[in-house]
């Protein structure tokens, strides 16, 4: 992967980021990545803003624009809004309502067989981490006080799912069967504009 692209990968990755911040993960020097985020924005890729710090000068922090987030892909999506669009159409909101159920059934029954060996929780969410990621939902977990929180730093369906609010609430009541005994609950949304999708995962 090229630097630059590896640039746009860790911003995207972990939102937010300054020249140092990135020269320390990528193993980069701040002049080299400095002339990436230059070229980067020129490109329209990036856009900084200046954030005060205690002593010294603001600090400049890097982040995705619009066209940015869209290097990273949005599986066939124009296909996916039309599609939803027809089948509205043709068939009614139920007709729709039938379609992303169905979608849910098969994607839950192929979760679940991914997951049912599996006992504790925590090797359940590094597979499930791991097959959204292949996925295309640069997944990642992680621990906090009350349980766990589920991370979704890229969403393949974005498109549809700002057509269709029913895929976005299917995906909430899929994790709700597959993490059983948990309560789980959407604290970051990507289609109402937030950077990632993130969920807490609260034991019942």
């Amino acid at each position: 992967m090229k630097s630059s692209e590896q640039i746009l990968f860790t911003i995207k990755r972990h939102g937010q980021q300054s020249v140092k911040m990135l020269a320390d993960q990528l193993s980069m020097t701040t002049m080299g990545v400095r002339q990436h985020l230059h070229q980067l924005e020129q490109q329209g890729l990036v856009e900084f803003h200046e954030q005060k710090v205690k002593v010294g000068r603001p600090t400049r922090f890097w982040r995705l624009t619009a066209s940015g987030h869209a290097r990273f892909p949005d599986s066939h999506s124009d296909l996916s809004v039309q599609l939803l669009s027809a089948v509205e159409q043709v068939f009614g909101d139920e007709g729709l309502e039938q379609l992303v159920a169905k979608r849910e059934q098969q994607s839950l029954a192929n979760y679940q067989r991914l997951l049912s060996p599996l006992e504790d929780v925590e090797a359940k969410l590094d597979a499930f981490t791991r097959r959204r990621s292949e996925e295309g939902y640069l997944a990642s977990w992680a621990t906090h006080d009350q349980g766990y929180l589920f991370i979704e730093d890229h969403c393949p369906i974005c498109a549809a799912a700002s057509t269709c609010q029913k895929l976005c609430r299917s995906e909430l009541a899929m994790l709700g069967y597959l993490f059983e005994g948990y309560q789980v609950s959407r604290q970051e949304h990507i289609v109402q504009g937030a950077r990632r999708c993130a969920y807490y995962l609260v034991k019942s």
